[in-house]
């Protein structure tokens, strides 16, 4: 089954960042979250239709309109 970007997306977004697990499960894989160095966001690097992903947590103490 080919997953939707959008779906995956979502999930992901909502299982780093509202459920605040440690892992991220998609089709029957799991993926760590981890916390970048300097700024301690989450990021994790999941796989999607066979092409690794990385999803990273905004900064919400940023001062930049780009972010």
């Amino acid at each position: 089954m080919v997953a939707r970007l959008e779906d995956t997306l979502i999930s992901v977004g909502r299982q780093a960042l509202v459920d605040d697990v440690r892992t991220v499960m998609l089709e029957g894989e799991t993926f760590p979250i981890r916390r970048t160095s300097r700024a301690k966001l989450r990021e994790v690097d999941f796989r999607l239709n066979a092409e690794m992903l990385r999803g990273l947590e905004q900064n919400p103490n940023t001062n930049s309109r780009w972010a």
